[in-house]
């Protein structure tokens, strides 16, 4: 017997009715902000309003279904930074299965807590590992030894299948007003998204243009397809975006997205963070870092897709509020907004004022004034941050900083120093 190892529009039209009385039908709807932003027609498919505030509850069902009776009774497993594992755990309780979610520690709690509300009773939480691959180690020998049976969160034609149905989705929604598509911009992380959905919009609106955004930090699929032609292992990324930070991409998801992607694309951690903040105080809108992915894009887009049409998908709105300080700290980073340095300050009485009447703008801020080391010399070395009101000021400030002490350190530039001492 063959396995089938691809997906096909049909394929989805399947899922779409295994799905249509369990996942809500998120709204499409036009952003009248980054339509004006960007001199285009932006729409937004709102994932983010998913029962599980993500797409993946539409995979994760369909490929659960997908399993015989027998297979189902012997209970479920996943591995997941989140949003799969909610998906899995909704799944779980609705269809009165067991199952065991393993989920990195580093997972936010927000995450972890919500997997356990939408499981309940039927749904254990395993945190191992630092990272998501890791954490599929884990998930994979337990699955064998106890002979349950592994839900994939994206190297699976039910899983992808699954996610496609929110591309048929926008296809119907559009219908009504002839709205047709030049752009759709959708995240990667392991691929089931981007391979679904560009599955689908090659089979039915061909003229669309498929563009998959990657965290620059873990640009796994960019990687593998169009810098070496193979599926390869990432030695490290950055966990921010941590819905979509993955180090290998699914052998079946780097096949489809060879044929499907038209275009890839990285986006700094730091310009996630500013669409995060931009989305929730402009439109209101609580993005998790996935799912602000396709909006930050559009920046590096801007001139291809001025006068077009376009939509973003929003994954996800998992966000949790407790790490809104760490999103404001790395957007004012990537801005050029906010700067800290080591210098060695007097210690006597005036050397505070003096310093922000020679050094700083009058309007720019001291955010952080800490002593790392204070003796009986005349100075002490000090950790201070400075947010400028115009990031182009920056040259002046290292210049005036220079000026007040030639030994300073400026850690923006280290990463190492700036995550021991900020």
């Amino acid at each position: 017997m063959t396995v089938k190892t691809t997906v096909s529009s049909k394929d989805i039209d399947e899922a779409f009715l295994q799905l249509k009385d369990i996942v809500k039908e998120t709204p499409l709807q036009k952003d009248h902000y980054l339509s004006q932003k960007y001199d285009c027609n932006v729409y937004l498919k709102r994932e983010d309003l998913q029962w599980v505030r993500s797409f993946k509850l539409r995979g994760a069902y369909n490929a659960i279904v997908a399993l015989n009776e027998h297979d189902q009774q012997n209970g479920i497993t996943c591995a997941s930074a989140g949003n799969h594992a909610q998906g899995v755990a909704y799944t779980a309780s609705k269809l009165n299965l067991k199952a065991v979610i393993f989920m990195p520690v580093t997972t936010p709690l927000q995450k972890i807590d919500q997997v356990k509300f939408f499981g309940g009773n039927n749904a254990e939480v395993v945190l191992t590992g630092d990272t998501f691959d890791e954490c599929l180690k884990e998930a994979l020998v337990y699955t064998e030894d106890n002979k349950m049976n592994f839900i994939d969160p994206f190297n699976n034609i039910y899983t992808i299948a699954g996610q496609g149905t929110l591309a048929k989705e926008i296809l119907e929604q559009s219908k009504d007003d002839a709205i047709q598509f030049d752009y759709l911009f959708a995240a990667i992380g392991g691929g089931g998204l981007i391979s679904g959905v560009g599955t689908y919009f090659k089979a039915h609106s061909p003229q669309t243009s498929i563009i998959g955004v990657e965290p620059a930090g873990a640009s796994s699929m960019y990687t593998s397809v169009v810098l070496e032609n193979q599926v390869v292992t990432l030695p490290e990324i950055d966990k921010f975006v941590d819905g979509a930070s993955v180090a290998r991409v699914g052998e079946i998801t780097f096949d489809i997205s060879k044929n499907v992607v038209d275009d890839y694309i990285q986006v700094h951690e730091g310009a996630v963070c500013s669409t995060i903040l931009d989305m929730y105080s402009k439109q209101a809108i609580i993005a998790e870092p996935a799912g602000a992915l396709s909006v930050a894009a559009l920046d590096q887009y801007q001139s291809e897709i001025k006068g077009k049409t376009v939509v973003c998908v929003v994954s996800g709105g998992n966000n949790d509020i407790n790490r809104m300080k760490e999103i404001e700290e790395r957007s004012l980073l990537f801005e050029e907004m906010k700067h800290y340095f080591i210098l060695n300050f007097p210690q006597r009485p005036g050397a505070l004022r003096e310093f922000v009447n020679e050094v700083l703008g009058p309007k720019d801020d001291i955010t952080k004034f800490e002593y790392l080391k204070k003796s009986s010399q005349n100075t002490g070395t000090v950790i201070i941050g400075i947010q400028l009101n115009n990031h182009k000021d920056l040259e002046n400030l290292k210049a005036n900083v220079d000026e007040f002490d030639k030994s300073n350190i400026y850690i923006n530039e280290n990463k190492m120093l700036y995550s021991l001492l900020i």
